[in-house]
């Protein structure tokens, strides 16, 4: 993973914290797409805080560097269809947020965050127990997730840590993934049940 960030501070903390390649530069430049080598890439993902900027970066990762999977931060809802209308999944935090509720009222074990590629894939979150699960007995490589499953994150406490194939899930720990939507209970049952599945 690679990632082009403006802010020099910030550069220096991802690089501490994180897993990755860490680009000092503005990912709207074509020069700082090209060191960060954006085409070979399979997703590139625009996350600033300006929805101009993230249009102008995914335009240029596609055309440019022919990336075949788009997604970008959109921070003014109404923004939403122009992204959609060009083929980038849009994922808006306003939404996310409304989801997030209405989910937490009529699911209890898994809450859908998001959906993408027309309902086909979702952005789920699963709280593990305190007293843990079967999925914290062995290492995230060994878990057996279903096909189409990545786990994006593990929050704990204040921490937030994207997982390697040998961290463990611990009890208490908070699971961001994404997963097809047909495969969600089969997640849920290695995530909150007997762990691996066979």
């Amino acid at each position: 993973m690679t990632v082009i960030e403006k802010d020099e501070e910030v550069c220096w903390q991802l690089a501490e914290t994180m897993d990755a390649m860490v680009i000092h530069g503005d990912a709207c430049d074509y020069y700082y797409q090209d060191e960060a080598q954006v085409n070979r890439a399979n997703v590139f993902a625009a996350v600033t805080g300006d929805d101009d900027d993230n249009l102008v970066a995914c335009q240029l990762a596609r055309i440019s560097f022919g990336v075949p999977k788009l997604v970008a931060r959109v921070n003014n809802p109404k923004n939403e269809p122009i992204f959609t209308a060009m083929g980038i999944d849009a994922v808006s935090s306003t939404f996310i947020v409304a989801g997030l509720i209405e989910s937490m009222t009529t699911v209890q074990d898994i809450v859908t965050l998001h959906t993408l590629h027309k309902g086909r894939l979702a952005v789920v979150e699963l709280d593990i127990p305190p007293g843990g699960s079967g999925a914290c007995s062995c290492a995230v490589k060994e878990l057996g997730l279903p096909e189409g499953s990545v786990l994006i994150s593990l929050v704990r406490g204040d921490e937030v840590i994207i997982p390697r194939g040998g961290d463990r899930i611990l009890p208490g720990d908070q699971v961001i993934a994404v997963t097809l939507t047909e495969k969600e209970e089969q997640l849920r049952q290695v995530l909150l049940g007997g762990g691996k599945q066979g």
